[in-house]
């Protein structure tokens, strides 16, 4: 048995390291390709640092360009790694143009594909990401569930159960094994002066919200109004695309928030765990922010994460500036007592017991 793991973005990186390292425990036969769909080197190398995870066998070096051009080119270099590795499964986590491209690769050259996060949908198809969670969902031969609902809705769409097996969400391993090794290194809170519980933490980078200029001009008056009401400091670790964005449209970013550069993994959840509250258009960090218990309120209209809105961990705001700060007030009016829908760890142990007895 040979496993091929593929991953292009940082999420993935992080939400692919538990099956890595159970990998590496069982020396297990097994290679990395990173497509480096993010293009920054320098980060994610810090990233498999941090983690002490082992190097990719193959850098891809796709970079950035439109869906098509990212996708395509993927594509063409993942068919030339797999045939020339002959892998016997293929694994792909989440809903990246990397994703897509390593699931349809592996199909063609008929190869087995497993989809770490399967059975999530936002039902919103203006977002590239359910796009791609779809089609790769229909293409793979094991859908690794991180909940019954995913299930469900994987059921739904026709597909056998059989293919089909709850796993829970490997971001709960990534988080527990590694929010210890956040607190002993990180000292991100010290450089940058915070304290627990004193700061608000936001990301925004998600195509839908900063290519609308309507959209983001809300988000950035939405976080005025939160620093006028609260007078906590906003920190914003602030994408490349994001920046070049508000520039474009000649936004101003507000009093009160912080602009700083991307961080690594254990930085950034060092800053999460002890934040007021977490504003996000992320996915996987509305699921950090449930595990660590620090309220969430996510900047779109939908999710892919409904557990985290049953959860109550998590809130739908959009980017209208007043409800914003409406579900703030919300969420920091209820106690952090919420249960945890996404397992108790143990997810990358799980996913690599099943391939092999598979």
């Amino acid at each position: 048995m040979k496993i091929c793991i593929i991953l292009g973005t940082r999420p993935e990186i992080i939400k692919m390291s538990p099956i890595i390292r159970e990998c590496e425990r069982q020396k297990l036969d097994y290679f990395i390709i990173h497509t480096n769909q993010h293009y920054s080197e320098k980060l994610d190398r810090i990233f498999f640092e941090q983690l002490e995870l082992p190097k990719p066998k193959y850098n891809l070096d796709i970079g950035s360009g439109t869906h098509a051009e990212q996708t395509g080119k993927a594509l063409i270099e993942i068919e030339k790694v797999l045939i020339k590795g002959k892998p016997d499964i293929v694994l792909v986590e989440g809903d990246t143009n990397t994703v897509l491209a390593g699931a349809l690769a592996a199909t063609k050259l008929h190869i087995k594909v497993g989809h770490v996060e399967a059975g999530l949908r936002s039902y919103d198809r203006e977002m590239p990401e359910e796009i791609n969670r779809v089609l790769t969902d229909h293409c793979s031969d094991f859908l690794f569930a991180p909940t019954k609902k995913a299930k469900e809705i994987l059921i739904k769409e026709g597909i056998s159960k059989k293919k089909i097996f709850v796993t829970g969400n490997t971001i709960v391993d990534a988080v527990y094994q590694n929010i210890k090794l956040a607190k002993k290194k990180s000292k991100i809170l010290k450089k940058l002066n915070l304290k627990e519980e004193k700061y608000f933490l936001l990301t925004c980078h998600r195509q839908e919200n900063v290519d609308k200029k309507e959209r983001l001009r809300g988000i950035l008056d939405g976080l005025n109004l939160l620093y006028k009401k609260f007078t906590l400091s906003i920190i914003y670790p602030i994408h490349p695309r994001t920046k070049k964005r508000i520039k474009e449209f000649r936004l101003k970013i507000p009093e009160g928030t912080k602009l700083i550069e991307p961080v690594g993994y254990l930085d950034f959840l060092q800053l999460e765990a002890n934040a007021k509250l977490v504003l996000t258009d992320s996915g996987g960090i509305q699921e950090e922010a449930c595990i660590l218990k620090v309220p969430c309120v996510t900047l779109r209209d939908n999710t892919e994460r409904p557990e985290t809105l049953e959860a109550r961990s998590n809130i739908l705001a959009g980017t209208n500036p007043e409800k914003i700060l409406k579900e703030v007030e919300t969420m920091l009016s209820k106690k952090r007592n919420w249960g945890n829908p996404f397992g108790g760890g143990g997810s990358g142990r799980k996913i690599v017991k099943i391939i092999l007895k598979n």
